[in-house]
């Protein structure tokens, strides 16, 4: 069970070397929680994340896990849930993709879709009624500013975060009052292994600052959290623009 302040004991990363996740769970073990599950395709990664969070006081283990793969997630995550309650699950996986090439290559623009929205319905879904069934918990999942409002620079990533952001607002609305707790989390441009090739946007964060954030939801049991919470007003002005204003501008 989550302690007084809504830190959960036990935790499901739903993309274990994601690295906003993984400096979510490196600060919530620093609170409290003390089982954490890694979920994510076999990798030499995987394990080493899985280690680094040990060292830490952390029960840690590694769950096979393919976004691309619906048909087995309720088996998989159902054997997580059999050995007992989790108090969060954070859906942390994403492909960013190629805009560029993914144009050209339709295929590589649909993994994208299937990555970042087919694949994350299914593993909410499933892991929204496991969290149901045993009266309690949160699912927090990593959305994005992206996908407020389509930009010609990545719509494609932008238009599959959106679609993932307003399920995860309509699941919320269908789990209220059921003890789940559902928190869509928008940050803006994020300084990762991910975003390496990229050129800065204004507002970027971090890992650790995303993560902080997170806490801090959990605490207040927010709905949405914006990172960082100037996005808020940014991006209710952008998402008014008119469109010929909104084409001009460098972004």
């Amino acid at each position: 069970m989550k302690d007084a302040f809504g830190i959960p004991q036990s935790l499901l990363v739903l993309g274990g070397t994601s690295e906003i996740a993984l400096a979510t769970a490196r600060r919530l073990i620093a609170r409290s929680t003390r089982t954490v599950w890694l979920a994510g395709r076999p990798s030499p990664s995987l394990e080493q994340s899985a280690a680094d969070l040990r060292a830490l006081g952390a029960e840690v283990r590694t769950v096979s896990f393919d976004a691309l793969d619906p048909e087995s997630h309720e088996a998989v995550l159902g054997k997580v849930f059999a050995e007992g309650d989790v108090d969060m699950v954070l859906l942390a996986f994403g492909i960013l993709g190629d805009q560029a090439r993914d144009e050209r290559e339709p295929l590589n623009a649909v993994r994208v879709a299937q990555t970042n929205f087919t694949g994350a319905v299914s593993a909410a879904l499933v892991s929204a009624g496991a969290l149901q069934s045993q009266g309690h918990g949160s699912l927090v999942v990593l959305s994005s500013v992206a996908g407020e409002r389509a930009r010609r620079a990545n719509f494609i990533y932008g238009s599959s975060k959106a679609g993932l952001d307003t399920f995860t607002q309509g699941l919320g609305d269908a789990l209220h009052g059921t003890g789940v707790h559902v928190m869509v989390v928008r940050p803006g441009f994020v300084r990762s292994k991910m975003t390496a090739s990229l050129e800065e946007s204004p507002f970027a964060t971090t890992p650790e600052a995303v993560a902080t954030a997170i806490e801090l939801g959990l605490r207040r049991r927010s709905e949405t959290v914006w990172v960082p919470g100037t996005l808020r007003v940014v991006m209710s002005a952008l998402r008014h623009a008119p469109r010929g204003l909104f084409r001009r501008l460098p972004i």
